[in-house]
């Protein structure tokens, strides 16, 4: 008899795993890639976050918020994955560091020109991480500034401040470069 209640409760943890996978995995990919600027790797952090998320399974009643736990631990394994020397040395010593450094523009970054809302979020990728995860939970995830309170443990004047910053520092980017991404 323990066996057939083992299975159901793998069962239902597999169907409960596969829920949040639809509902969160492409926004939390997309947060996480706001951090590391890699998709790969965003997508790397993401599993991680679900492994965590299926190991956690049976304290998950205990989580009141369970959107700003599974985003904090995304913004979190994000964090740490930029602090790690082996991402730094992968990245600067990468030949796609040098194309990323580069004043002219790729082939690429022309046809994305143009899209202004693409435009806007290379501007907003290109902000410092501390203006970039207010404004990507704020605008894009439309988190509420106690949601994100929650998630990145900070205080409530600090989020509006550094969301008035970034929101600063975006429209100096984009009246400097203009829509059609060329310094003026």
């Amino acid at each position: 008899m323990r066996k057939v209640k083992d299975e159901e409760n793998f069962e239902d943890r597999d169907a409960w795993l596969e829920t949040i996978m639809d509902e969160y995995g492409e926004r939390l990919t997309k947060l996480a890639y706001n951090y590391v600027k890699d998709w790969k790797q965003a997508e790397d952090i993401v599993q991680d976050a679900f492994i965590t998320c299926f190991k956690h399974y049976e304290k998950i009643d205990e989580i009141k918020f369970f959107k700003s736990w599974i985003y904090r631990l995304v913004i979190n394994q994000s964090k740490d994955v930029l602090k790690s020397s082996a991402f730094k040395r992968v990245m600067m010593n990468s030949s796609l560091f040098s194309l990323f450094t580069s004043k002219d523009p790729l082939p690429e970054m022309s046809l994305l020109k143009r899209s202004e809302e693409e435009f806007l979020s290379r501007c907003v990728l290109s902000l410092p991480v501390k203006y970039r995860e207010v404004i990507t939970l704020y605008y894009y995830e439309e988190c509420s500034i106690e949601d994100i309170k929650g998630m990145l443990g900070l205080n409530r004047n600090t989020i509006k401040t550094r969301l008035n910053r970034g929101r600063a520092k975006l429209k100096n980017m984009m009246e400097r470069w203009g829509y059609d991404g060329e310094q003026a």
